[in-house]
């Protein structure tokens, strides 16, 4: 991998996180590639939904990822899916994050060439989003998905959320994909120790900046139902303006009001190091910290 003169981070999100069997044949398609790396891959049975982490040379990363692509669209059927997290294709959203030796702009171009693509091979409707997106409305995940795989076969009619590539028909079991290139992003999820789905949703609305909170925070409520909690669920779009630390207080903050506890954090996939880095400053009250006192990174330079 060090001899890679440019890495491509891709993080796809599929439809499926129960049937291991469909879950291993997608991955599959990321192993013994050359020029690929699969670094994680994470299942939630709850979400039913699968988040792959892979890394490589933007070529080899594009082959890989139509493969994938292609087995998540045979294997996944919509019409029979359900899961608390919300969803409008077997392949929901396949972000593309440059790492080292590529630019935003090379990481929109490779979003704008997969999504031709998969167009193309698969019959799949693609809309283009975040730094990728070809109108200001369309830059919001949330407002592509809203109204899911259900609603998307009427919305996807209207004139304003034609595709960006593909047939204006939303794919019988398929459904639609998002594609596009954006900055790191953290999966980071708090637990509440209570099984009420509104102190979840409530407390989602105050902390995400739709809601008047936290400028690169969204977020949402989930019930884990077979712990018998629920779960603040959280994407921090961008961990250096917006630290971990700041979300999970907020949180505590709200939760407070409804006398709910904590009961833990998770991180979903794979995390930068700086982000944990500010947070382990914040609470042991670190002075004058910085990355290069960090063993690991000095390491890697």
């Amino acid at each position: 991998m060090s001899a890679w003169s440019k890495i491509m981070e891709c993080v796809p999100n599929f439809s499926e996180g129960r049937d291991l069997a469909k879950i291993e044949k997608i991955v599959d398609k990321f192993r013994a590639k050359a020029g690929v790396k699969l670094l994680d891959y994470s299942n939630d049975e709850d979400h039913n939904r699968l988040v792959v982490t892979v890394v490589g040379e933007p070529d080899a990363l594009k082959d890989a990822l139509l493969e994938a692509i292609g087995q998540a669209v045979e294997l996944i059927d919509l019409t029979k899916h359900s899961g608390q997290h919300p969803r409008m294709g077997a392949v929901d959203v396949v972000p593309f994050i440059p790492i080292k030796g590529c630019t935003m702009d090379e990481a929109i171009a490779l979003s704008k060439e997969v999504g031709e693509k998969v167009a193309a091979l698969y019959r799949v409707p693609v809309f283009l989003y975040e730094k990728s997106a070809s109108a200001p409305h369309r830059e919001n995940l949330a407002a592509i998905r809203k109204g899911e795989f259900e609603g998307m076969a009427e919305k996807i009619k209207l004139p304003e959320w034609k595709p960006d590539f593909g047939p204006a028909e939303r794919h019988p079991s398929a459904g639609t994909v998002a594609i596009g290139a954006r900055m790191p992003l953290v999966a980071y999820n708090v637990n509440l120790g209570t099984a009420n789905p509104e102190i979840a949703n409530s407390i989602a609305k105050k902390i995400r900046f739709i809601g008047g909170g936290l400028r690169y925070c969204k977020a949402m409520g989930v019930e884990l139902k077979e712990r018998g909690i629920v779960q603040v669920s959280i994407n921090m779009t961008d961990y250096t303006r917006t630290a971990l630390y700041r979300a999970f207080e907020l949180v505590r903050i709200e939760a407070r009001r409804y006398g709910v506890p904590v009961v833990g954090s998770e991180i979903i996939g794979l995390v930068p190091m700086e982000a944990l880095i500010d947070t382990a400053s914040y609470y042991l009250g670190l002075e004058d910290f910085s990355m290069d006192q960090v063993l690991e990174a000095r390491i890697m330079e």
